[in-house]
């Protein structure tokens, strides 16, 4: 009779919860090997759950390939509403039909998992692009029409150019065919993988600033207005990377 261990070892080698194998092992007594048949078939199920979120997410890019279009890119940015920093827009090219394991909008991605996937679309992507604007731009110009000239950067660092754009709820003025998906972060993967892409990057940039303007929290925070980085503006001023017009840093600049 095989061990507990050596069934475990079995069980890690199938993929199919219809594997005969569970049939075959329901039969033996023993607690452990139940638990280890229940809890395979956990992991199993878990992996279908994923693929089939994965699958919806690439609804948008599916309809797209039917028409013969298999260039297309995610566009996706981070920052909009921060007291400090710059807006960081992404765009992604993601091979056909490529499903990572856990992307999904960078807001439902646990912290702690955002480098992982992070490096996983950099690995997958035929093409990314990244636009930075500074809170300077943003002064001049506003926050939506910043984030516009960010997204307009990152689109033309693309390389081969896309055949069609799906943007999260935003129309850029392009000659290239776009799609404006509301929430387009948890229901495309192509703008998933620029959300992801745009998160990693304006936080590392703010991790950054947070080492040349201490006090401010910007490595926890990314610049928007917590209860700590209130209190460093009250207590040390404005910085050069804040946003004058913004609230409150626009009333402490008057005053």
């Amino acid at each position: 009779m095989p061990t507990i261990k050596e069934i475990k070892e079995r069980l890690a080698t199938i993929d199919d919860l219809d594997h005969p194998l569970f049939e075959e092992l329901i039969l033996d007594g023993r607690a452990g090997v139940q638990a280890a048949i229940s809890k395979r078939k956990r992991e199993l199920q878990k992996q279908v759950d994923e693929d089939l979120r994965l699958e919806k997410m690439l609804a948008y890019e599916k309809e797209l390939y039917t028409q013969g279009i298999h260039l297309i890119a995610g566009v996706d940015e981070v920052g909009r509403g921060p007291l400090a920093g710059p807006v960081v827009a992404a765009a992604v090219i993601l091979p056909k039909a490529c499903k990572i394991p856990g992307l999904n909008d960078s807001k439902k991605i646990p912290k702690s998992k955002h480098k992982e996937i992070y490096e996983a679309v950099l690995q997958n992507a035929i093409a990314i692009g990244i636009g930075i604007k500074d809170n300077h731009v943003i002064d001049q110009v506003n926050i939506y029409e910043a984030t516009k000239l960010a997204m307009l950067e990152a689109i033309g660092q693309l390389e081969p150019q896309p055949q069609h754009l799906l943007i999260d709820a935003m129309k850029l003025d392009l000659p290239i065919p776009q799609t404006s998906i509301i929430k387009g972060d948890a229901n495309s993967l192509s703008i998933a993988a620029a959300s992801i892409v745009a998160k990693v990057t304006r936080d590392q940039m703010m991790e950054e600033f947070d080492k040349e303007y201490p006090g401010y929290d910007f490595a926890k925070n990314a610049g928007y207005g917590t209860a700590k980085h209130l209190a460093g503006l009250v207590q040390l001023g404005v910085t050069p990377i804040h946003r004058r017009s913004f609230e409150p840093v626009k009333s402490m600049c008057e005053d």
